[in-house]
């Protein structure tokens, strides 16, 4: 049982690392096709991989790179995407306390 956790633990961790990396290259990507006025990666697409778990490199491509930071309603649905993400992460901690603390 201990095992599969970590087991679990582990591809968790990697499918975070990994769609957060894809989320921050596609906003470094668009960054410099908007630069160079070539053809952008779709709005739609950099939600999706917000979506997907990416928000924390969205919201860190948004900062660093300045790109993305008063474009509405991209704006207004990405904090939407991470107030959702931190419902579901609030109800699964609350799942998994009851069931393996109390």
């Amino acid at each position: 049982m201990e095992l599969q956790l970590l087991l679990d633990a582990g591809l968790v961790a990697s499918y975070g690392l990994a769609i957060n990396a894809a989320c921050l290259a596609a906003f470094a990507r668009d960054k410099v096709a908007a630069q160079r006025r070539e053809w952008r990666i779709a709005e739609r697409t950099l939600l999706t991989l917000a979506l997907l778990g990416g928000t924390p490199a969205a919201y860190l491509a948004r900062h660093v790179l300045r790109h993305k930071t008063r474009k509405q309603p991209f704006v207004a649905q990405l904090h939407a995407i991470a107030a959702l993400q931190v419902a579901a992460l609030v109800a699964a901690l609350a799942y998994l306390l009851e069931r393996f603390l109390i």
